[in-house]
């Protein structure tokens, strides 16, 4: 090989190397951002803004209220973890338990069941499209990565409670409170707690006062009891 191919060889490799490298490091500066800041938006309301638009919807643009930590019941947050990520604090982001659980449940015939983390969703809800590409996933669980080691586990929780979809076009826990308690995120009950978190798989098909969310609601209510689990203090 002459010394110019050569040459040429090691720039187109270099080039690359950086891309890779850039490629690699693209999610610190975001999810750094996320360690301080709520995000002003993220995909998941504005997938919503172009679904409502097209179906002539108003508000086009969802409704979202940020409220601090303070501003939110405890006994909310704690409803949140019973029904979607009861081992939120054991876990770096993903719940191999569940996982294996997911997988054995469609072994054996059952229904196949997410198993996505709290960390996951924060993800999935800011940056990524809904689907379930092999890409898609791969995107989600790379940035995951990122978060975790970036943002600490209690300001994972607070942007989830503020980004997640409470209700058609309601985003944010303040205005799913009020929109269907017309109460204060910070005045929540466990039942009305228990009632909105139950609707967190489905929150455009599920209304927190139905049927569906009272029977889902007791269980979460019964897990509730309980704190939940979090690593032992080091010695």
């Amino acid at each position: 090989m002459s010394a110019r191919r050569r040459s040429r060889v090691g720039s187109a490799f270099s080039v690359l190397l950086k891309f890779v490298v850039l490629l690699a490091v693209a999610p610190l500066p975001a999810t750094l951002f996320l360690r301080f800041v709520q995000p002003p938006t993220t995909a998941m309301m504005l997938t919503r803004t172009w679904q409502r638009w097209r179906a002539e919807q108003t508000p086009v643009y969802p409704r979202r209220d940020v409220v601090s930590r303070e501003e939110v019941a405890p006994i909310l947050r704690r409803a949140v973890l019973a029904a979607e990520d009861d081992r939120f604090y054991l876990h770096n982001g993903f719940d191999f338990t569940e996982i294996d659980k997911a997988i054995a449940r469609s072994k054996s015939g059952g229904p196949m069941r997410g198993a996505s983390t709290i960390s996951q969703q924060v993800v999935k809800n800011i940056f990524l499209w809904e689907g379930r590409s092999w890409i898609r996933k791969g995107l989600e669980a790379y940035i995951t990565l990122w978060l975790e080691v970036v943002v600490p586990k209690e300001r994972i929780l607070d942007l989830y409670v503020n980004l997640a979809e409470w209700g058609d076009g309601v985003f944010g826990i303040e205005a799913a409170a009020q929109h269907h308690f017309g109460k204060p995120a910070a005045a929540l009950n466990a039942d009305e707690s228990a009632r909105l978190a139950s609707v967190l798989p489905a929150p455009t098909r599920r209304s927190p006062k139905g049927s569906a969310a009272a029977s889902r609601a007791a269980g979460i209510r019964q897990r509730m009891v309980y704190p939940s689990p979090r690593p032992e203090p080091l010695p």
